[in-house]
């Protein structure tokens, strides 16, 4: 998806969508610069809640099933954790969550889908490790479909006071908020239903380390929510430009987000205010899928087939396109 990147990278320099980009730059801080080799495609990141200021990252599937404990501080790698037993076909997000005893672990989601074909997903859980050393650990699976549909995802969330979790689905003018079971079976396929429209191009997620608000992050912008999905939205907070932005956390004390990017060894450091917009909105409530949608569940998608005919050149206008419908539905809940 690197050309997806060029594109909205170039047309929010250009000022077409988002905010403006100086602002945004001078508002973000540099936390601190990464120097292991290993983060030339930071795909993922998070909070620890055993370790304070420290993050957990991962790379994106080419980098294998392996975890990164970061300093936060000081962007210092940490420890190695290799993720066993898993096949780690396209890793796109991990989150922080705790288990029923409430326990802190990790999750870790399998969940990029480029072709809209892969009729599961998984999601992997990590007790977060005690001690900060390179090792080895096992993790508990958990297959996952769509209600409708299968979709690409590069977005997972977790409440950690509750242990709700949601999937965001990356589309082009819009995706979708889809909520798992409170209780996921590893032992049978875990639906996820939809329950709020979002806006396209969504790169990651997270929630706030009290529970209390989310927030979803595209190429240029992110969107802070009160509350639980769906929601009610506070505005959008530009953010750095970036060369393709994929990770977003919020720090501990709940006042600022962290992102990172592909290609980049920075950490950038966004401050949120409490209400990050002049007018709050709520998001657009999803219903079940039609039976009509669900009866054409099997047939490809829109982005499926522009991907299956295209090459990635001709594919990167389509994207063009796509950010531009963001600023459109943007704009039509202003």
């Amino acid at each position: 998806m690197r050309a997806v990147a060029a594109v909205a990278v170039a047309l929010a320099a250009a000022g077409v969508v988002g905010g403006p980009p100086a602002a945004a730059d001078e508002e973000a801080t540099r936390a601190c610069q990464f120097a292991d080799e290993r983060f030339a495609e930071i795909s993922g990141m998070t909070y620890s809640l055993r370790h304070p200021g420290v993050l957990w990252v991962h790379a994106d599937s080419g980098g294998g099933p392996y975890l990164y404990a970061v300093d936060g501080r000081t962007c210092r790698t940490i420890a190695t954790v290799e993720v066993t037993g898993i096949e780690a076909r396209d890793l796109e997000a991990i989150a922080t969550g705790r288990d029923r005893k409430g326990r802190p672990v990790l999750w870790l989601a399998d969940i990029g889908d480029n072709l809209d074909s892969w009729p599961q997903v998984w999601l992997h859980r990590i007790r977060e490790p005690r001690a900060l050393v390179d090792q080895a650990v096992s993790a508990r699976t958990y297959s996952v479909s769509y209600r409708d549909r299968p979709h690409n995802a590069e977005a997972l969330m977790v409440d950690p006071t509750t242990g709700r979790m949601w999937l965001v689905t990356k589309q082009l003018a819009h995706g979708r908020i889809y909520a798992l079971p409170r209780r996921m079976s590893t032992s049978s396929v875990n639906v996820a239903r939809p329950v709020a429209r979002v806006g396209g191009l969504v790169t990651d997620a997270a929630v706030s380390p009290d529970g209390s608000r989310y927030v979803l992050r595209d190429y240029v912008d992110a969107e802070v929510f009160d509350g639980e999905p769906p929601g009610l939205s506070s505005g959008l907070i530009p953010l750095p430009v970036q060369p393709q932005g994929e990770a977003v956390t919020w720090t501990p004390e709940g006042d600022a987000l962290l992102v990172a990017s592909e290609r980049d060894d920075r950490l950038m450091r966004v401050p949120v205010p409490r209400t990050a917009g002049a007018e709050a909105v709520a998001t657009v409530p999803d219903a079940d899928p039609s039976p009509s949608a669900t009866a054409t569940a099997a047939a490809p998608s829109a982005e499926t087939a522009i991907a299956g005919l295209l090459p990635w050149l001709v594919g990167a206008g389509v994207v063009a396109l796509g950010v531009l419908a963001i600023a459109g539905w943007r704009r039509a809940r202003a």
